[in-house]
């Protein structure tokens, strides 16, 4: 039988062509992994903000060491026990000048809404190195917590002394030369100095006048004059400065310790000053509930607003509160953006915060607390 003939030659049938339809799936195939690509790598102008670890003002805290210590001492002063949480929000930032996220990160981070993409620069200001935002992110912490301490000593009934004093010179500042850091300011212009806002406000009415400073320099007292220096704001309104950065010094009667590594910024005053005036008041302030909050705050108790409270109310959740103090001054950015399981009540002091922590923990009546609504927005 013959199978095949050796002098026969087969031609194979023609290829047929790709049709239109499949060429284009793998142009558009190709240009996909283009972009992927791109995406990947091609550098991006904004940074990723992100709830951070949430920290128990009655708890413990990580020292440098790695070891588990109080994240508040309270030394010269009878302590109680203490019972609940009263935890304090931080945020993480993904990215920095040095190395941003890839689009494709922030396109994730654009589809979750428990994180916000914001524009790099506002959090890493022009010429900012990330060494020098850490500086200054923990210099305000140290602020923060002094802040806190004097406004819960001066709630807990304690005499809190302080002095305005020099701490640094802003860039070209009027008064470098003139002042010393360290240098504390009794008065201006004859009137004593109770705060910086004193200060600031005879420096204003003078309209570029020179000011007259007495100061207390090496234990001596001493009349200096600068002249200051106009400045225009963002929103076009103009002030007088003498560019120092003044910081009030405290003398506390009893040694308040407050350790928390690797959290900058002045957002967690208002629980530091709560967790200290729980440890110093008999009974249990929370009455055992978990109570997460933030905002900042002076020595006088007043709460000021702090950024990236969506994320913080986000760790809240996450932490397992059911309960949220946030600052009045935030409450814009809080309506309409609660998560589910949460309950925020609006604070403008300390004693706000008091009254909301007291009313949760004797089961009171929570509809007679202050909470962030539309018509407390438009007011604000």
């Amino acid at each position: 039988m013959v199978l095949f003939d050796e002098k026969v030659t087969v031609t194979p049938p023609p290829r047929r062509p790709m049709s239109r339809a499949a060429l284009a799936g793998i142009w558009a195939l190709v240009v996909a992994l283009v972009v992927l690509l791109v995406l990947t790598f091609l550098p991006t102008a904004y940074v990723i903000q992100q709830p951070g670890p949430v920290y128990n003002t009655l708890g413990t805290a990580q020292n440098a060491d790695g070891e588990d210590v109080p994240l508040i001492t309270i030394d010269g002063a009878e302590t109680y026990a203490t019972d609940g949480s009263l935890d304090l929000l931080t945020v993480q930032v993904v990215g920095n000048p040095q190395r941003t996220p890839s689009w494709l990160e922030l396109a994730g981070a654009w589809f979750d809404r428990t994180r916000a993409v914001l524009p790099l620069e506002s959090v890493f200001p022009a010429g900012q190195t990330t060494e020098e935002r850490r500086t200054q992110s923990t210099t305000l912490m140290v602020n923060s917590q002094q802040d806190a301490t004097a406004a819960a000593l001066t709630e807990a009934g304690f005499d809190v002394p302080s002095d305005i004093v020099v701490y640094e010179f802003s860039p070209d500042s009027a008064s470098e030369g003139v002042l010393q850091v360290d240098d504390m300011i009794l008065a201006a212009n004859g009137t004593p100095i109770e705060g910086v806002d004193d200060l600031r406000r005879i420096i204003n009415d003078g309209e570029g006048d020179d000011v007259e400073l007495t100061i207390l320099r090496d234990g001596e007292e001493e009349t200096v004059s600068v002249s200051p220096t106009e400045t225009v704001a963002e929103d076009g309104t103009t002030s007088w400065v003498i560019g120092v950065v003044l910081q009030r010094r405290f003398d506390f009667p009893i040694d308040v310790e407050i350790q928390l590594n690797n959290v900058g910024g002045p957002s967690a005053g208002m629980m530091f000053a709560l967790g200290i005036v729980d440890l110093l008041s008999p009974g249990d302030l929370t009455g055992g509930e978990d109570v997460a909050g933030t905002g900042t705050i002076t020595a006088d108790g007043v709460v000021g607003p702090i950024g990236g409270i969506r994320q913080k109310m986000w760790g809240a959740v996450g932490a397992g509160a059911e309960w949220f103090l946030a600052p009045q001054a935030n409450c814009d950015e809080v309506v309409g953006h609660v998560p589910d399981g949460l309950r925020v009540f609006a604070v403008e002091d300390l004693d706000d915060a008091l009254t909301a922590v007291e009313t949760l923990a004797e089961g009171g009546d929570l509809d007679t607390l202050p909470t962030c609504t539309a018509t407390a927005t438009a007011a604000g």
